[in-house]
């Protein structure tokens, strides 16, 4: 059996399961958007005290993410994945009984510490089965769990909302509740179905797994698999930089587009179906620049072009008379958001392994999860400051501008580098 097709095999068993969870997991993250078309009304939410609410997620998702995610390396992905799933998938639903600003804060809070090892412990999963010419392109799939979660979500969690009154429920207390019940299912489905690495996958052959071993092997050879050098490397912290300015726009769009979109006049059901509108436009892309920086092998210039599109479409929807134009705008910078997201997390393992890729992955992470507080919370601030979405557009344009350029120059910080790697394997063709 050739490679391509042990790790197309892998790819097929692994990869349509982990999108599954990751769109659940995304759902549960990002529903306090679309709730917040009654809830806000129903409990006296200001703009800055929603934006604070659904921004402190962050703050624990950021703070637990190096222990959560190097535990999934240190006690297995199934267990690891079992225990998250089941935890976050509680504290969603509990969010449904949420009666002012703090309880509200402190259940976000509790579902970013559940949520933490999530991601990134992915991430570092797919390290352990696929070699870097493979990455980009089963991130990108991994990624495509963001824009199916409000594809599939969007119109879900609005026509949920019309079950208010239901059983004496606000509709949005239905949202948690309906939409928390599939973690906690699929947390039991984990334990049946999800092999901790290719060692422990009953589904493929000796030979298989030894392919599998071989090609990992010629690419970590020259990597450091050791945690502490990983979390002191510059290149580690250059990279959450960028991240953190990428943040910033994910979850100023994540968790306020749908109050954006209601904001141009329309209902609820319809916002719904335009905000699903916006991310299939944005899925789309992110499959495209996935499969061209996989087949260039090149990583830094589609991050910093996928940047500038978001940046672009962030100030195109910040001075849009027309709501048409606004929501083409804003596909772009979903598009740009989506399509960084998934070159840019094949960077790290591709100078990292082992508990460096995890703990490296978690750090890059851990810090730039902070942009997310301070894009949900700034856009909820300027929202009220200025009475419209202009503004807090704007700032995210420039946010995208910023992180493009710090990237562009840590690329050319690591050219000299990977040109002295590469060096000794030209030498011996």
């Amino acid at each position: 059996m050739t490679d391509d097709r042990v790790f197309l095999k892998c790819a097929w068993r692994l990869i349509p399961f982990i999108v599954v969870l990751y769109i659940v997991n995304y759902i549960d993250r990002v529903n306090i958007g679309f709730a917040a078309l009654t809830m806000n009304r129903d409990l006296g939410f200001s703009a800055s005290a929603y934006g604070f609410g659904a921004g402190i997620f962050v703050v624990s998702y950021a703070l637990f993410q190096i222990p959560a995610s190097v535990s999934v390396a240190l006690v297995g992905a199934r267990r690891a994945v079992f225990a998250i799933l089941l935890s976050w998938g509680v504290v969603s639903a509990a969010t449904a009984f949420i009666k002012d600003a703090t309880s509200f804060a402190v259940l976000r809070f509790l579902l970013g510490l559940a949520e933490a090892g999530f991601f990134p412990g992915m991430i570092f999963y797919l390290s352990l089965w696929f070699p870097q010419n493979y990455r980009a392109r089963f991130t990108a799939g991994l990624m495509a769990a963001i824009p199916l979660a409000f594809i599939v979500g969007a119109p879900i969690s609005t026509l949920i909302l019309e079950m208010d009154g239901v059983l004496g429920l606000h509709g949005w207390q239905w949202l948690f509740l309906i939409e928390g019940l599939p973690a906690c299912i699929l947390a039991l489905v984990v334990l049946l179905v999800f092999p901790d690495g290719p060692r422990a996958a009953s589904w493929l052959s000796a030979d298989e797994k030894q392919i599998i071993a071989s090609r990992l092997a010629k690419d970590d050879s020259e990597l450091n698999p050791n945690l502490w050098p990983a979390l002191l490397d510059p290149r580690v912290y250059a990279l959450a930089v960028v991240n953190f300015g990428v943040q910033i726009g994910l979850y100023g769009t994540t968790l306020w587009l749908p109050l954006i979109v209601q904001d141009m006049g329309f209902n609820n059901r319809t916002t719904g179906f335009l905000v699903a509108g916006v991310y299939i436009v944005g899925m789309a892309g992110m499959t495209v620049w996935a499969r061209s920086s996989d087949f260039k092998r090149e990583r830094v210039w589609h991050v910093v072009t996928a940047n500038l599109l978001s940046a672009g479409g962030f100030l195109g929807a910040s001075v849009a008379q027309n709501h048409l134009v606004a929501l083409f705008a804003l596909a772009c910078a979903c598009t740009g958001i989506l399509a960084h997201l998934a070159t840019f997390w094949t960077v790290p393992s591709s100078f990292l392994r082992g508990t460096a890729a995890a703990g490296g992955i978690a750090l890059v992470n851990t810090i730039s999860s902070f942009g997310g507080f301070f894009g949900a919370t700034l856009i909820g601030v300027l929202k009220d400051e200025t009475g419209g979405y202009s503004a807090p557009m704007a700032m995210l344009a420039g946010a995208f501008v910023f992180t493009a350029l710090i990237m562009l120059a840590l690329g050319r910080a690591m050219a000299p580098r990977a040109a002295m790697q590469q060096a000794p394997a030209r030498g011996d063709l």
